[in-house]
């Protein structure tokens, strides 16, 4: 046996392929961003700063990663392409040394009803394999254990094209594991008609009290009214049974309306159709208050809400069912897969204790299966998108990551430092947009960009180390070493909001007072029980005005001045001053230009390839017809006004002849919030996380309430904008209301007059109150992991 000899030698030196060690950035000029150029290391943790707005997600998502990911996408043929979503490339000069770029965002899975984090991390369809092997008795293949399909049966007559045509008795069977009467929801609306109409009138009286609906002149009402199905001067209580039953749920049938021919169908399917089937988050104020009124949901009777058959919840392993392996807590059901002893199974076994260890190791072992996906934080959706990863054996990849600390308690932020950091030493390029300093600690280069936000921003003003960036004159660099410090009087509540034998989720028969006129904070580990305590146990009617996590929702038609109501006062001011309808001033209404529909550009689908948008020649971008400019207010044309940042709007509308004091008090608690550098007509697509959270918190700020309850409202600010939020919370205690926050940053929690602290642990390790009392004490005792973190942070 012989072997070859190596006939040639190594030249001296690098090989070629080494040198391609950077991703190089040169001319980015997406969003704010000022012809940036940066070099970053690859197989190293780069973490990108600055104030929010300041450019760093049109950076690193909208450049790097989205360039990436396009290259990837043309490697396919134009067929499947086709199928694909179309990315246009980035404003950007010359981008260099990509690699297959892995996005894990912030943004919430989708609340569909059926959708749990089961199903959206593949758990569930290795459990259903598991069942339909081991389950006893056997019901099935793994769709028989599916909340999502159905049984089918079906039998008939069929043509079987093969030699001679011949028709054939053919049967058909589905076992499925949805629930018939729930369908795979796991709840049951009813809908309270007393909302829908006022049965002591008739139709043509008016009687429908569904918002929107007019009996005058709304299409909608006159398909009913003149159906022929229903008497529309008859009072709805005197209808006959038959006549109610088809006011109510009859089928759809083609009915003449004026001449027009429309669809008529019962009251309920199309309520059912109009509302019901929305995002309730996506709707007007006064829409998502009517839904709110008319539609209870509650637990499916037949199924107790486990969303299974009877079958499939009758079918168990070792005397557990899959709908109660779900229903565990998920570190419970990961020591349950792992007592099981199946060769038959062995591969199946060894992947579901890989993923349900995951799960565990990165913090959300307190999470079930059945959990709704919808309901999760943007924190806790990051970290279940992060599981399919941890395992992977890709190296030389480019992860993309957004706030990944969101949601964590300084105890958890630890673990979540070492994930990022085994990605890296797997070989891995790991790009993190953050602002919370111990992630920033980290890094091994640090971005930092600035030096404001908005047009202020977009521009590189540190690279380097992060000791490097200490010794930097940068607003990171100034912050990054801040530190709160308790403040040394207190106010005193003025009253309590009671709260007892609290049992949502994982609460444990809680009994707490919350103080009232103070600044209160609600801290604990992440699944502690925080949430379900300020969100799920407040005493009904309240007074509570509540800003959530969840996401403004927004076309590139929405900006600031439609989604806090500013636009309306703006609108009707123009209208009175001109003598003419207010629908003129709107870019969605009569005052829109003809050409691009008030859109400002002109979009060209180029099917496979990313759509063209260029600037409407007609509008020259402004939205509205050459007519509506000639309308004049204060000096300003509505175009005009529309392109005014918030401060400068706020100066306008203050004084003179512009003064308008509705439009005045909106652009004022925009300005509080820290966004006074947005302009009033920029989309809310063009928004990072957290400009999107202020404004949220800036709109809310309007409501009519004497309890304000704020979940996690640092989340996506800089350590300056922290600051900021501090003073405005103070400014609303001063003017006699009561601040509720649920939060995890050690500044807000110093500057509290009274904390209530849950715990001690996660899922049914928490849902205790472990502290209530001021930060200075809950300091002095340390007696929980909050209290050692916090008196760490301040240095006592």
């Amino acid at each position: 046996m012989s072997s070859a000899k190596r006939t040639g030698t190594r030249a001296p030196g690098a090989h070629a392929a080494d040198g391609h060690d950077l991703i190089r950035v040169h001319g980015a000029r997406e969003n704010n961003l000022k012809d940036v150029s940066v070099e970053i290391p690859k197989r190293r943790l780069t973490v990108f700063t600055g104030v929010s707005g300041s450019g760093k997600s049109s950076l690193v998502f909208n450049t790097i990663a989205a360039e990436s990911q396009r290259l990837i996408n043309e490697t396919y043929s134009a067929f499947v392409q086709g199928f694909m979503p179309t990315l246009a490339r980035p404003e950007v000069d010359v981008l260099d040394g990509l690699t297959t770029a892995i996005i894990v965002d912030q943004q919430r899975m989708g609340a569909d009803p059926r959708s749990t984090v089961g199903t959206a991390t593949d758990v569930n369809a290795m459990l259903r394999i598991l069942f339909s092997r081991l389950g006893e008795p056997h019901i099935g293949p793994p769709s028989a254990y599916s909340f999502n399909t159905a049984s089918v049966r079906a039998s008939g007559a069929i043509t079987v094209e093969r030699g001679n045509k011949k028709a054939v008795k053919a049967t058909f069977r589905r076992t499925g594991g949805m629930c018939t009467n729930c369908e795979g929801r796991g709840t049951v609306s009813d809908i309270d008609l007393t909302q829908l109409y006022d049965d002591t009138k008739s139709l043509s009286e008016g009687a429908f009290t569904i918002p929107g609906w007019k009996s005058d002149s709304q299409w909608t009402v006159q398909v009913y009214a003149q159906s022929g199905f229903v008497d529309p001067d008859k009072p709805i209580r005197e209808y006959t049974e038959r006549q109610l039953r088809d006011f109510l749920y009859g089928d759809p049938v083609k009915v003449k309306v004026n001449g027009v021919n429309l669809t008529y169908e019962g009251l309920i399917p199309k309520i059912q159709k109009s509302f019901l089937s929305k995002d309730k988050e996506a709707m007007q104020p006064h829409i998502r208050a009517f839904v709110e009124r008319a539609v209870t949901f509650t637990t499916c009777p037949e199924c107790d809400g486990t969303r299974l058959s009877e079958g499939a919840r009758s079918s168990r392993i070792r005397k557990t069912s899959i709908a109660d392996a779900c229903a565990m807590e998920i570190r419970d059901l990961a020591q349950w897969v792992r007592e099981l002893d199946e060769p038959s199974v062995a591969p199946l076994l060894t992947a579901l204790r890989d993923t349900l260890d995951s799960f565990v190791e990165i913090g959300l072992g307190y999470l079930s299966l059945d959990r709704p996906a919808g309901t999760l934080s943007g924190g806790e959706a990051q970290r279940v998108k992060m599981i399919r990863h941890l395992g992977s054996s890709l190296t030389d990849t480019t992860y993309v990551f957004d706030e990944p600390t969101v949601g964590l308690h300084p105890h958890d932020i630890q673990r979540m430092n070492d994930l990022l950091l085994r990605l890296r030493d797997k070989g891995n390029t790991v790009l993190v947009v953050e602002h919370k300093p111990e992630a920033i600690a980290i890094a091994d280069h640090v971005v930092d960009l600035g030096p404001g936000a908005g047009t202020e921003g977009g521009a590189v003003c540190f690279e380097g180390t992060v000791e490097e960036l200490r010794a930097a004159d940068t607003v990171t660099g100034r912050h990054l070493d801040d530190r709160a410090s308790l403040k040394e009087t207190v106010r005193e509540a003025t009253g309590a909001l009671e709260i007892r034998g609290a049992r949502t989720h994982n609460l444990q028969d809680v009994d707490v007072d919350v103080p009232l006129g103070v600044l209160c904070v609600v801290t604990g580990v992440a699944g502690s029980g925080k949430s379900s305590l300020v969100h799920g146990s407040l005493p009904a009617g309240a007074d509570v005005v509540s800003v959530d996590q969840s996401p403004i929702k927004g076309s590139r038609r929405s900006n600031p001045a439609t989604c806090t109501g500013l636009l309306e006062p703006i609108r009707k001011a123009f209208a009175k001053a001109n003598g003419v309808k207010p629908a003129l001033f709107s870019a969605n209404s009569e005052g829109a230009c003809p050409t691009c529909n008030g859109a400002g550009v002109v979009y060209t689908d180029l099917a496979m390839m990313a759509g063209v948008a260029t600037p409407c020649e007609d509008c020259e971008g402004k939205r509205f017809q050459p007519a509506v400019l000639e309308y004049r207010f204060g000096g300003r044309d509505i175009s005009e006004v529309l392109a005014m940042s918030v401060a400068r709007a706020e100066e306008f509308f203050g004084v003179g002849e512009a003064r308008l004091p509705a439009a005045h008090r909106i652009l004022g608690r925009l300005a509080d919030v820290g966004l006074g550098y947005l302009t009033l007509g920029q989309p809310l697509t063009t928004l990072s996380g957290g400009e999107r959270q202020r404004l949220k918190l800036a709109t809310h700020m309007g409501d009519k309430g004497g309890v304000y309850v704020l979940d996690e409202p640092t989340s996506g600010l800089h350590l300056a904008d922290v600051e900021q939020l501090l003073g405005l919370l103070d400014r609303l205690v001063d003017a006699g209301k009561s601040v509720v926050v649920v939060e995890h940053h050690q500044a807000v929690m110093a500057h509290a007059d009274w904390i209530i602290d849950l715990g001690p642990g996660a899922g049914h390790d928490g849902g205790r109150v472990v502290f209530e009392g001021t930060p200075a004490d809950l300091v002095a005792g340390r007696s929980t992991l909050t209290g050692q973190h916090l008196a760490a942070y301040v240095g006592a």
